[in-house]
């Protein structure tokens, strides 16, 4: 796959001519994706436990889906100042600073006496999120061996395997209590603040300055700006599965966890094995469109499901999301002359939004009105996403050249 990104941003030949292996890196990227890993464990972690916070705290489910809003919220917004601050401080401060912040939050996550603080914290835990994950991709690129294409692949496997684990590292110590994953999460940001401090050389700082408008003016571009709205009614959808789907399982901590890492498996495998084959056959742009249909087929079917088949088709919900998730942002790195971490902030400004409006819109829903309603909606969110991409198809010319 030919990229302008490969040697805008590691100055090595074009992967075009060969395929270099995302395995064989520096320790200081192994370090940078091993932070990565757990940071991403955050966005599953409370899944297990949700129903047991709820209990804990006294709250209604639509109270503790604020967890995710909250959380979301602020990582979206602080988007926007990643690149202001790396191209000030450098990439390595950053990702510490990021980490800094996570530890701190995550600890006082399990140390809340109420869901309003727990929901506070989460917000918290969001900036520093933020500032790690959207630095994370370019110093890994910059680091690794093999140039952006291999760097992606190993980003997305950290992404994966982080989705896979954090409802099993939920299940296995919320089972236990509901505050011990927050403490969990903690202790291991801190040994990857270690990892990175020691292993990772600072690389060198931007020539140009990221001003705090660059990320908005980029979404000014028809195909960037496509690509992000498309991500934001993915995400809604995606993010109802995510978030709602502890309530009706009924399950204990661990059943919920056995439940998410299975789904988690699929996108790890989707993410890092069968989307770039998929993508290399038919195409970016037709990728996103079997993606969102299967996601869209598979929102009906457990809406209309009994209790077995809501599992069943959960879990296979994780193959489009695996799919999603690498061409959604391949897509927005390519779509535009942006530089990638302005592109990226953009993007990510928009997309999640999806991620903080669909847990508490898909709680609300499913407490106040039906069950099955919130997974319809997020079935029309992924047909709102396929018409965008067809009516503003002409702005993704340029992703045909992605293969």
């Amino acid at each position: 796959m030919s990229t302008r990104a490969d040697t805008e941003l590691s100055g090595s030949p074009s992967p075009g001519s060969f395929r270099a292996s995302p395995w064989r890196q520096p320790r200081a990227v192994w370090a940078t994706a091993f932070a990565a890993v757990v940071a991403f464990m955050g966005i599953g972690l409370v899944d297990p436990i949700l129903p047991s916070i709820a209990q804990g705290l006294a709250a209604s489910p639509s109270q503790v889906s604020l967890l995710f809003t909250s959380y979301f919220l602020v990582t979206a917004v602080a988007m926007l100042v990643t690149g202001f601050v790396s191209s000030r401080i450098g990439g390595k401060a950053t990702l510490l600073v990021g980490l800094a912040i996570v530890v701190v939050f995550a600890a006082l996550s399990g140390s809340s006496q109420s869901v309003g603080e727990l929901i506070g914290f989460r917000a918290g835990w969001g900036l520093g999120n933020a500032l790690f994950v959207a630095t994370a991709l370019a110093v890994i690129v910059g680091a690794s061996s093999g140039g952006a294409s291999a760097a992606i692949v190993l980003y997305e496997a950290a992404l994966g395997v982080g989705i896979a684990s954090g409802p099993l590292l939920g299940a296995l110590l919320g089972g236990w209590h509901w505050r011990m994953p927050f403490f969990g999460t903690a202790a291991l940001m801190a040994a990857g603040f270690v990892s990175i401090l020691v292993l990772l050389t600072a690389p060198p700082r931007p020539a140009t300055r990221t001003r705090l408008s660059d990320p908005l003016r980029a979404l000014a571009h028809g195909g960037l700006a496509t690509t992000s709205v498309t991500a934001l009614f993915y995400n809604f959808a995606f993010f109802t599965v995510l978030a709602f789907t502890p309530f009706v399982l009924g399950m204990s901590p661990y059943g919920i966890g056995a439940v998410f890492f299975a789904w988690g498996v699929l996108v790890a495998v989707s993410s890092v094995v069968v989307a770039p084959r998929v993508q290399r056959r038919i195409g970016t742009v037709a990728t996103l469109h079997l993606a969102l249909g299967l996601l869209l087929v598979l929102q009906v079917a457990i809406a209309l499901g009994g209790r077995v088949e809501v599992v069943v088709f959960v879990v296979l919900t994780g193959v489009p999301i695996g799919l999603n998730n690498t061409v959604f942002t391949e897509a927005a790195m390519e779509v535009s002359q942006a530089p990638r971490p302005v592109a990226s902030a953009g993007y990510n400004f928009v997309r999640w939004m999806g991620g903080a409006l669909a847990p508490f819109v898909a709680t609300e829903l499913g407490e106040k009105v039906h069950p099955s309603l919130p997974y319809l909606v997020g079935a029309l969110c992924c047909l709102a996403g396929m018409l965008v991409l067809v009516a503003r198809r002409g702005h993704l010319r340029r992703l045909d050249a992605v293969r």
